[in-house]
């Protein structure tokens, strides 16, 4: 078995129901944060880390992902589309990538997550612990679920009676092909059973990551104060157009989007190629469709 982890698996196939209407006219993973598709980032930080090869589930709006990787490929990296006509959840769609991995360990990200973490060390404490999934943790988070001791994860929800959670999950861990024998075929299933069957063999291990940013992006909140708060990249896009009476705070513009005469854009933002009409006030909003945004908005996504 190799000694480096070399392929990845991008979850993208939810439906980002928390994120409706943004989702329905684009996958979560593909929604644009500073300008760029959410799931480049994290692309970015496995070629980094030395990924070179990545497979991602689909299912909602299958099209975008082939209309966003034409040559299923990204900066030279191979990219493998495995449609879920049915979702097959977080378990089942793992094993749907079975014979993908070749029976090598593999990297395993959430793509609804914006984060640096340090990849690089996740790998080589999996390798180096030869357990058969090592997560990433956080010891700050909304949901701080799991209990770990060390190297080891003890529990996650309480699920075994062993502990109160006190890290977040992150989203992101590494297994070896072992972690395939406890996921039944062809079935709709989580993942989760399956790890609190490796916790009862003391083979889930911990690395700990609190070093970045982590979002979950999941909710409109989360997406705005992505933008806001991380500086990642350059909030306005030198291709936006921006009316010398025009007022923009805080907003994030994307490439060819509009914004009209005494417009006034605070805390927003502004996807590719939409249009914010003359007089126009927005607050705290997302405009994401073709149709023109006029008048007072507050909270809205348009």
């Amino acid at each position: 078995m190799s000694t480096v982890i070399k392929r990845a698996f991008l979850l993208g196939a939810g439906l980002g129901t928390r994120l409706r209407p943004l989702t329905d006219v684009l996958p979560k993973p593909l929604i644009p944060v500073f300008n760029r598709p959410l799931i480049e980032y994290a692309l970015d930080q496995c070629l980094a880390a030395g990924v070179t090869e990545f497979a991602v589930n689909t299912h909602h709006l299958p099209d975008k992902w082939a209309q966003c990787f034409p040559d299923h490929s990204y900066r030279g990296a191979p990219l493998t589309f495995f449609h879920e006509p049915v979702l097959l959840e977080t378990g089942g769609g793992l094993k749907n990538i079975e014979e993908w991995t070749q029976g090598e360990p593999f990297l395993v990200y959430n793509g609804d997550i914006l984060a640096t973490l340090n990849l690089r060390k996740l790998l080589e404490t999996h390798i180096h612990s030869q357990k058969a999934v090592t997560m990433a943790l956080r010891s700050t988070g909304h949901e701080a679920h799991v209990a770990a001791e060390g190297e080891s994860v003890t529990d996650i929800r309480r699920m075994l009676g062993r502990a109160d959670g006190a890290y977040q999950f992150t989203g992101v861990y590494c297994a070896h092909p072992e972690l395939f024998l406890h996921i039944p075929k062809n079935k709709k299933v989580s993942i989760i059973p399956s790890f609190l069957e490796l916790i009862r063999s003391g083979k889930m291990g911990a690395s700990y990551h609190d070093e970045g940013i982590w979002l979950d992006l999941g909710t409109r909140r989360s997406y705005l104060e992505a933008h806001l708060c991380t500086g990642l990249g350059k909030l306005r896009h030198p291709e936006s157009v921006v009316a010398a009476s025009a007022v923009v705070e805080s907003s994030a513009l994307g490439p060819g989007s509009k914004v009209g005469r005494n417009a006034s854009i605070r805390s927003s933002i502004l996807w590719p190629g939409v249009t914010v009409a003359e007089g126009a006030q927005l607050t705290n909003c997302i405009v994401y469709s073709s149709t023109p945004v006029a008048g007072t908005q507050e909270n809205s996504d348009l």
